[in-house]
């Protein structure tokens, strides 16, 4: 942004995208353990979205949330882990927005981690990731 600081703030951009895929990893982590200890809880919610059958639905999205936040946060098959849990945020827009008819307001914070999500699915991992040990991105 300004040319004669770049020299600070360079060293610092992989740092802070490595920060920001694991913060947003554990965090999506966190929001998948009680769905992860309970696979099959969210049935009815998932077929109240149209998600039929539930005991398919439920845990996936238990799956998705939980493990795909460890890889992202890991930076292990970023892209697609990033993608489904982009894919999952984005259901959370339509339901906060359009069901529970909240509107812009209700949606804010899942088209957030969805755009964060779009972005490590697009970008994939850094080369602070295990993608990067690894030698390969997906």
């Amino acid at each position: 942004m300004i040319p004669a600081l770049q020299r600070l703030y360079l060293p610092f951009d992989t740092t802070a995208e490595t920060l920001l895929r694991v913060i947003a990893g554990a965090l999506l982590v966190t929001h998948g353990y009680g769905k992860i200890v309970n696979p099959f809880g969210a049935v009815g919610m998932v077929e109240g979205l149209g998600f039929y059958p539930g005991v398919f639905w439920s845990p996936l999205l238990a799956a998705t949330e939980f493990f795909g936040g460890i890889l992202v946060a890991i930076g292990l098959f970023t892209r697609p882990a990033s993608f489904a849990a982009m894919i999952v945020l984005l259901v959370t827009v339509y339901f906060h927005g359009i069901v529970q008819g909240e509107g812009l307001g209700g949606a804010e914070k899942s088209i957030l981690w969805a755009a964060i999500f779009l972005f490590f699915a697009i970008r994939g991992s850094n080369s602070q990731s295990v993608d990067a040990k690894l030698g390969r991105q997906i």
